[in-house]
């Protein structure tokens, strides 16, 4: 394979980023992401706005990744893409251009399932990272995924665990909406979570049988909670915001924590990688590398800049997709949901 030269697009328009990436055997030679800043006003995505803004981005940041990475696009050898899941407008703009992009170059098009690109992240070419080995068990948390998945091969997943409800990315927006937070919340939860006390507040964790989770009974007492204190004392969010949102995360941490033990003892899988938006969470990343010495694992914590979505992990998917000649044909269409 080192002596091929396999440079794959990879093209990610699921939610409200438009982004674009070039890998070369593997290795990232660009990965560009143009963020709307449209949906903050309005305290979440908005569909119809996101699908309108990757009409406008798609072309120039398809243009950057491919300047970026120093080659036109007559040197790729594929175009991957995003079919889903995700936002169908969104998704939409993705799809039919990679496939326009695949048709007026006459080279292979690459269909990726979001999920199991965040997951593949890990296996992208990286100094200082290591690749997890087969098999290894996934947290995938996100704004709108929280699984466990076992890992067998690249395209060899299956989900043992997922939320009945809301997200793990939900629940964290939306207990920092209760708190009067911007959108999006979660990053600001883990700001002042960094200086607060962990155990100040305690809230209830939920009680779901076998390996799914379960976050809007959280939500609901956190939203009771807040009520009820602001009642006694007006200034309560602004006097103990740090303590409050140390001891939302310690809970939400300790739903994901006690899941994943109970995986790893069903499967005998000691070996966990994280994966999606909210593995940026620094006390879950603290936590899991605590977790290594604790309980003898070996986890795998990505990049940043591979954690939320971005098209180097779309990239990485179709580059295994590539080597295995898994081709699209052009009659493929996005779907918003779509499973493993």
């Amino acid at each position: 394979m080192a002596s091929q030269n396999i440079y794959i697009l990879g093209i990610e328009s699921s939610c409200d980023d438009t982004a674009a990436a070039v890998l070369h055997n593997g290795k990232i030679l660009s990965n560009v992401v143009a963020t709307q800043e449209i949906h903050q006003k309005y305290g979440g995505v908005v569909p119809e706005l996101a699908s309108r803004a990757h009409q406008q981005n798609i072309v120039p940041v398809i243009h950057e990744a491919l300047s970026r990475a120093g080659i036109t696009k007559n040197d790729l050898s594929a175009v991957a893409f995003t079919r889903g899941p995700g936002l169908m407008g969104s998704l939409l703009v993705g799809t039919s251009f990679a496939k326009s992009l695949s048709m007026g170059l006459n080279i292979p098009l690459l269909d990726v399932n979001h999920m199991q690109a965040h997951i593949l992240a890990h296996f992208i070419e990286e100094k200082e990272f290591q690749k997890p080995e087969f098999p290894f068990l996934a947290l995938t948390i996100s704004g709108g995924h929280t699984q466990i998945v076992k890992v067998s091969d690249y395209f060899k997943m299956e989900v043992i665990g997922e939320t009945l409800d809301d997200a793990v990315g939900e629940a964290f927006d939306k207990s920092a909406k209760i708190l009067g937070l911007p959108y999006p919340g979660g990053p600001l939860v883990d700001k002042y979570a960094q200086k607060g006390n962990p155990e100040a507040f305690p809230f209830p964790k939920p009680k779901v049988d076998g390996l799914n989770f379960s976050f809007s009974g959280l939500k609901t007492s956190i939203l009771y909670f807040i009520q009820k204190q602001i009642k006694e004392d007006p200034k309560f969010i602004e006097e103990n915001i740090e303590d409050i949102c140390a001891s939302i995360q310690h809970t939400i941490i300790g739903i994901l924590m006690d899941k994943l033990k109970k995986a790893v003892k069903q499967t005998g899988i000691r070996q966990i990688a994280i994966a999606g938006g909210v593995s940026a969470n620094s006390g879950i990343r603290q936590t899991l590398k605590e977790a290594e010495a604790k309980y003898r694992w070996k986890t795998y914590i990505p990049k940043f800049e591979y954690t939320t979505d971005n098209a180097a992990m779309i990239a990485i998917a179709g580059h295994y997709k590539f080597i295995s000649e898994d081709f699209a044909d052009m009659g493929i269409t996005a779907k918003a949901r779509i499973k493993f």
